[in-house]
């Protein structure tokens, strides 16, 4: 099997190359940064039509990862590098995957979980979960998030496609969400967020691995899916027990306050981690998808050993 990820030199990237590699198929990555790796690595700035078009043909399956990070400020400067980064990729590679000789058979383009509305009272699936954006008093930045995922699941055109509603993606691997979460742990400041009562959505990496392989053998499915664990838990139950799994005692809370200084002076948006996302799959266990780690406290318990051991 042949598989190109383009915007691969993120976690999520490595993460997949690393992976597929070990199962024996024939990667490639394109991206801005590459780096020595044993798979294809090819360079791409993310603007333009080049030579990295060729990869695409003949290719089983496209994994588009492509798009600024928005771990930043939400400024009108990176507002709109955000957007277009991800609108002008996703048609490109579209444009590639058209004019290809031997267009790839399923064309997977990352999206995000939340594109759903803040919620507290119920959970949010891809048949019956509200899409945000619309809700009176919603921050600015918040409606900007949705508007996002909205543009860049539209520009998808061509071939079976299917759009990953991931949500936040728990790896051992140095920079990612849950590498992040842990430190604060480990310094003693991995209490609740805020009110603690915001859900928290999120996949194990092995997990989200075994969704795509399951995507990519059954061609019945396309659309969007909801790449993400059954069980939401609220902040404050998330962060227990990720400290239960590493062994702390103690995690000091930060209120809302100390949350928009802190933004501040990291250069982040609290959104990423006071918005609710009670996102929940079902596409995937209607279709007969099962999770190995559909429960925090044991996925907690996997990732922190993972990470003692330093394996990935």
């Amino acid at each position: 099997m042949r598989v190109v990820i383009t915007g691969g030199s993120g976690q999520v990237g490595q993460i997949l190359a690393r992976h597929f590699h070990t199962q024996g198929a024939d990667v490639a990555v394109i991206a801005r940064h590459v780096a020595p790796a044993p798979w294809s690595t090819v360079r791409w700035d993310g603007q333009r039509a080049g030579d990295w078009r060729k990869e695409l043909d003949g290719a089983d399956v496209v994994i588009n990862l492509a798009g600024r990070s928005v771990n930043c400020r939400y400024n009108e400067a990176n507002r709109r590098e955000i957007k277009e980064s991800r609108i002008v990729t996703t048609q490109l590679v579209g444009q590639a995957i058209a004019q290809a000789s031997q267009p790839p058979k399923l064309w997977m383009n990352a999206s995000t979980a939340t594109i759903y509305r803040h919620a507290f009272d119920r959970s949010m699936d891809e048949v019956d979960g509200e899409i945000g954006g619309n809700e009176p008093g919603l921050p600015a930045t918040w409606r900007f998030s949705y508007d996002v995922a909205k543009s860049w699941e539209k520009a998808t055109p061509g071939t079976r496609k299917i759009a990953l509603r991931s949500s936040m993606i728990m790896s051992p691997d140095i920079g990612g969400v849950f590498d992040t979460l842990l430190k604060l742990v480990r310094l003693g400041l991995g209490g609740s967020a805020g009110s603690g009562r915001q859900y928290m959505s999120w996949v194990h990496d092995v997990d989200f691995v075994r969704a795509l392989e399951f995507l990519i053998a059954r061609s019945d499915l396309e659309g969007c899916i909801n790449i993400t664990s059954p069980n939401p838990v609220p902040n404050r139950e998330f962060m227990a027990a990720l400290r239960r799994a590493y062994g702390a005692l103690v995690g000091l809370p930060a209120t809302d306050w100390m949350l928009e200084i802190g933004a501040i002076f990291v250069r982040t948006e609290t959104e990423l981690i006071l918005k609710s996302r009670r996102v929940v799959p079902r596409r995937l266990p209607e279709a007969g998808f099962t999770f190995q780690f559909p429960d925090w406290e044991i996925a907690a318990a996997d990732l922190v050993k993972r990470w003692r051991s330093g394996r990935l």
